[in-house]
């Protein structure tokens, strides 16, 4: 009877990964559906470039300042509980946000989106990592949710292509509420509930402490490629950040049941990964961040067809993800994201030596091959080091510090890599563009490539192809100038992390003398992995 209690190797473990997996794609595929769209908002809701922002970042803020705090709650409440309430939270923002009459209550909407997104996201990996328990399992299942990550992240945008060249921009938000609904029945029929769960007392004051330092440190960064990072209010941001994060640390430490053991920093198996993790993502949304604007603005694809474009990248982190745990096993973690890093290095650094509007779509193909399986390689090994070093009943939480390092990481890329991309672009273009071009013009040239694209069709449109030629080549050349030298600053960054993940991060987990001797069953008693379900 006992052993009833717990998960066996039936068809229902497979409908268990599905379901988790399903959900996991679905928040990771919303982190760039939107984005395609950003456009048709401008012209169909009157957005300024500000509210364009706000509607990805407002989701981005919300959804990394309530991570931690979802994932201690999971914990406690328990974890399908969890999941199942910020799938519905997020399907019916998304809903809501299809039937938005202004770019005010859209943003609103994508809030609310990133609270159900922040519930539903740690909980996936914390129900993976109990219900398959064995090292190998583990590795396995999260290799596969993070091919899965992969893969969503790089299908939003063929997805939000295909539905805006089909249908209006409501029908991006309109999707994701009914798939919501099927992937909510899918968890309530395939999960099991938690079973003796031990009840904790609520941490009150680490909730709002951790809430609070990661929204000030996710906003400021958002806002210092704008205000300037050496700005008073960034550096304030900064500031007030850091304060907030001794609170947090001192109010752990003197927490009788804290929501995170912030001793667990002092194993490399979690913060070493954790900073890999972090490294991973910097260069992943600093790539779609650069890859993107180069095949639209520089090659002509549409959002659609960029997307397509972007399948090499999906399909080799997909095949990276499922090899890197298989491999950090019989290995060691430490080889595979170290080796992982080094690819996105080489990648980096070889794209900036190449980059031209000439370049071969093949050659750019073999070198996202490079960096998908390199980010594979990286993100998933380091994720199961992470996930194998938290207790049973914190895997919540520890999903969550996961999930942060992700999002801040991404966050970080964005604004770095595009801050320094910026920066040379103008620069250039200011040395670039013909004298007597209008100071109006010129203005809007400097806003981005694109626009400096309609300025030469304007030209070019008032039969003054000589003008339009010369501003579309400054435009190139000065994109083109500012993407290679960006490109090198991921490169380096890349660099770091590998040599970190070479000295810090352990080769294999130590062993626990006795468990691998145990049946199954009697090795989750001892573990509490069936009781963290």
């Amino acid at each position: 009877m006992k052993r009833r209690r717990y998960m066996t190797r039936t068809p229902s473990r497979a409908l268990l990964l599905v379901a988790l997996l399903l959900a996991s794609f679905l928040i990771n595929l919303d982190t760039t559906l939107v984005n395609v769209a950003l456009p048709t908002l401008s012209r169909e809701l009157g957005a300024s470039n500000t509210q364009l922002q706000w509607v990805v970042d407002a989701y981005n803020l919300v959804f990394a300042a309530l991570l931690l705090t979802s994932g201690s709650l999971s914990d406690r409440l328990g974890r399908k509980g969890v999941l199942m309430a910020g799938l519905l939270v997020f399907g019916v923002a998304s809903f809501v946000g299809g039937h938005a009459g202004s770019s005010a209550e859209l943003v609103a909407a994508r809030a609310v989106m990133g609270l159900g997104a922040a519930m539903t996201f740690p909980a996936t990996l914390a129900l993976l990592t109990g219900a398959f328990t064995s090292r190998k399992e583990r590795a396995l299942s999260i290799g596969l949710w993070g091919a899965t990550a992969g893969i969503a992240i790089a299908l939003g945008p063929i997805v939000g292509g295909f539905l805006l060249e089909h249908f209006s921009w409501s029908s991006i938000f309109y999707v994701l509420g009914p798939v919501s609904a099927v992937v909510v029945v899918l968890v309530a029929l395939c999960v099991p509930g938690a079973q003796n769960p031990v009840p904790r007392r609520l941490d009150s004051a680490g909730l709002v402490l951790s809430s609070g330092f990661m929204g000030l440190l996710v906003y400021t960064i958002i806002e210092a490629p704008n205000r300037g990072w050496a700005s008073p209010a960034s550096l304030a941001g900064f500031a007030g950040t850091l304060v907030l994060l001794i609170a947090f640390l001192v109010a752990e430490r003197r927490a009788p049941e804290p929501m995170l053991d912030v001793r667990l920093f002092k194993d490399m198996r979690f913060s070493a990964a954790s900073a890999s993790v972090t490294i991973a993502y910097f260069t992943l949304l600093g790539f779609i961040f650069l890859i993107t604007q180069y095949f639209q603005f520089v090659r002509g694809y549409s959002p659609l067809s960029a997307g397509v474009h972007l399948l090499a990248v999906a399909v080799s982190v997909a095949i990276g993800s499922t090899l890197g745990t298989r491999l950090a096993v019989r290995l060691g973690t430490k080889v595979i994201v170290t080796v992982g890093l080094g690819l996105q290095a080489l990648f980096y650094l070889w794209f900036a030596s190449d980059v031209s509007p000439m370049l071969s779509y093949g050659v750019i193909t073999v070198q996202m091959v490079v960096y998908g399986l390199g980010m594979g390689l990286t993100s998933a090994p380091a994720t199961e080091s992470i996930m194998g070093a938290v207790a049973a009943d914190q895997a919540g939480v520890g999903s969550a510090v996961n999930d942060s390092t992700r999002l801040l990481g991404g966050t970080l890329g964005v604004a770095v890599i595009g801050s320094v991309y910026a920066t040379l672009y103008n620069s250039r273009l200011d040395d670039a563009l013909p004298a007597w071009l209008s100071p109006q013009l010129a203005s809007l040239a400097h806003q981005s490539v694109g626009a400096a694209s309609d300025v030469s069709g304007h030209f070019a449109a008032q039969g003054r192809p000589i003008l339009a030629e010369a501003v579309r080549q400054a435009a190139l050349g000065a994109f083109d100038h500012g993407l290679s030298i960006a490109c090198v600053v991921a490169g380096l960054v890349a660099v770091a992390g590998a040599l970190l993940a070479a000295v810090f991060v352990p080769a294999q987990p130590p062993q626990q003398p006795g468990l691998a001797d145990l049946p199954a069953h009697r090795m989750r008693d001892q573990t509490g992995a069936g009781r963290s379900l």
